[in-house]
């Protein structure tokens, strides 16, 4: 066992002793020592009840033979970090939390690892870090919260963000603003639609990495106690049979991610994260791959923000299993790959659609490609990324003179006086990687532009959180601040964002747009001191999941 090297021998008499004084028996040290990787805090909604999975973990891994250790992770909350300098620390943190799991694990010398993460970039980061350190590991989420209800409807945190703009807008009163504030997010867990949190726990479901239903059994259900024990117990079993992480993480697990992803019409953050965990495993995933995946993958499920169901609806109508049987009709999911606990096919066997009106067939999708779109142009030679599932038909092709920004709050007041118009398209650059730096999510911008029901489209450097709808084009790379087309625009240029052609042009010359860049002065940095600096020195662009150089 790894763990006999910080255990066994007289050498490791002080160990054995410290732990004596936590209260571990020697039966206890012992057995096979299984880190739980726990990012419960008291400021993010979906980790506040995290204590409750991972004493369930415990009693899992107690019961199969192991002795569980807890340790901490941060977690950024988004709700708190939106729309200021905090939203620059979002990204980041992903690789803060993977440093410091391969930290944690490699000091400790843990045979095994549970990571119980739930929101947006502490998933990809503990997946990062599994990957890294290929200890025998297994991943339980907290799991979404229920939908809201408000005046017979059902709502989420995206009619709240929305809210905004519509009170601004003086679509509703104050009263009932202050209606959809109170019920928009009404337990624990990590927030009702498919926004990236969901996202990103449904994928490590599909990845294997995770049991069944990681991704949909609701957060305040006892069935995710349940799952979490058997979690508990799974990473015995993987421990004993030397599974590790990398044995899971094949390029046929990313596939088939890349696949549900498509289908399910998830955060367009899975761009950047699925590249940045596969780069831990030594794979490469470019941004040809999503294109190649969705032509031949249909959109079956149509969830908040892109629609009307919920997590909670999906995991009733049978959950990431019943996507995925229904995605081998098309051929798109390896059944031979791995899991935490046999193969896909094994999951698959007993998987079925329960409620057609939430998981479409194959045969009656809602669109015959899937719901992430990769675009190039003049103005995104490296790509960029758009969430098709959650753009109205009348806004896939969009052309329009550009407002610019160079940064998301000169945008905002924008919006919020009023002067931006129905068919324009709004530019935000110097929001990028490096530019940021850390890539801010723009949910508080597009959520004022759908509420106040403006008619236009947005693109940038920076990125969507998964609750952004509409025509907003995101990733754009290289970004601005790299010396990339997006910081050669100016007010009153023509853009043309074509969504089904997969293409985003500005009409310039290639002569103009070269004057331009012999012209283009790179901007002073944003921010001077501390982690973003050492973070924006070595980060690269989003088309390759902005990984850090180092790596």
């Amino acid at each position: 066992m790894r763990s006999d090297t910080v255990l066994k021998g007289s050498t490791r008499a002080s160990t054995r002793s410290a732990c004596y004084s936590m209260g571990y028996t020697p039966e206890e040290l012992d057995k096979p020592l299984i880190g739980i990787v726990n990012s419960f805090n008291e400021v993010v909604t979906g980790h506040r009840h995290l204590r409750e999975i991972a004493e369930a973990v415990k009693v899992g891994v107690i019961a199969a033979g192991g002795t569980p250790m807890e340790f901490p992770s941060i977690a950024v909350g988004d709700c708190f970090a939106m729309g200021h300098i905090g939203m620059k620390y979002s990204l980041p943190s992903r690789e803060l939390i993977a440093d410091s799991c391969e930290a944690m694990a490699l000091a400790h010398g843990f045979d095994g690892l549970v990571f119980i993460p739930n929101c947006d970039k502490i998933v990809p980061g503990m997946l990062m870090a599994a990957a890294r350190l290929n200890i025998p590991s297994i991943f339980v989420s907290g799991g979404p919260m229920l939908a809201g209800r408000y005046k017979g409807r059902n709502i989420d945190i995206i009619t709240v963000l929305e809210g905004a703009g519509r009170f601004e807008g003086g679509h509703i009163t104050a009263e009932e603003f202050a209606g959809l504030e109170k019920h928009g997010c009404p337990t624990c867990g990590s927030c009702a639609g498919l926004f990236t949190a969901n996202t990103m726990n449904c994928l490590t479901e599909v990845m294997g990495m995770a049991l069944a239903g990681n991704g949909t059994i609701p957060a305040v259900f006892g069935e995710r106690r349940m799952l979490a024990k058997r979690a508990g117990a799974a990473v015995m079993a993987l421990v004993e049979k030397d599974v590790r992480p990398l044995d899971i993480m094949t390029i046929d697990a990313f596939k088939n991610a890349i696949a549900v992803d498509m289908a399910i019409g998830g955060s367009t953050n899975t761009v950047l994260h699925l590249p940045a965990i596969a780069h831990e495993a030594g794979i490469e995933l470019p941004l040809s791959l999503f294109s190649e995946i969705s032509d031949k993958t249909p959109y079956l499920t149509k969830l908040s923000p892109g629609g009307s169901h919920y997590l909670q609806d999906l995991n009733e109508a049978g959950g990431i299993p019943a996507v995925m049987k229904e995605l081998t009709k098309r051929g798109v999911i390896d059944t031979a790959a791995a899991t935490v606990d046999g193969t896909v096919a094994d999951r698959l066997a007993a998987a079925a659609i329960e409620r057609p009106d939430v998981i479409r067939s194959v045969a009656e999708p809602y669109r015959q490609k899937g719901g992430i779109a990769i675009l190039h142009g003049n103005i995104a030679p490296d790509g960029a990324v758009v969430k098709e599932s959650a753009v109205a038909e009348d806004m896939l092709f969009f052309a329009g003179p550009a407002r610019v920004f160079d940064a998301e709050e000169d945008a905002i007041k924008a919006l919020l006086a009023k002067e931006i118009s129905d068919g324009e398209v709004v530019v935000i650059r110097y929001e990028g990687p490096k530019g940021g730096p850390g890539m801010q999510e723009m949910l508080n911008p597009t959520a004022v532009i759908a509420g106040m029901g403006l008619k236009v489209a947005l693109i940038t450097d920076g990125r969507f959180s998964g609750a952004t709808r509409g025509a907003c084009v995101g990733h754009i790379s290289p970004e601005a601040a790299a010396g990339g087309p997006l910081g050669l625009l100016r007010e009153g240029d023509i853009i043309t964002v074509d969504i089904p052609g997969r293409r985003i042009d500005v009409r310039l010359s290639e002569e103009e747009l070269a004057r331009r860049k012999a012209a283009w002065v790179q901007p002073p940095p944003k921010v001077t001191k501390g982690y973003l600096v050492r973070y924006a020195s070595a980060v690269t662009s989003a088309n390759t999941g902005a990984i850090l150089k180092s790596r």
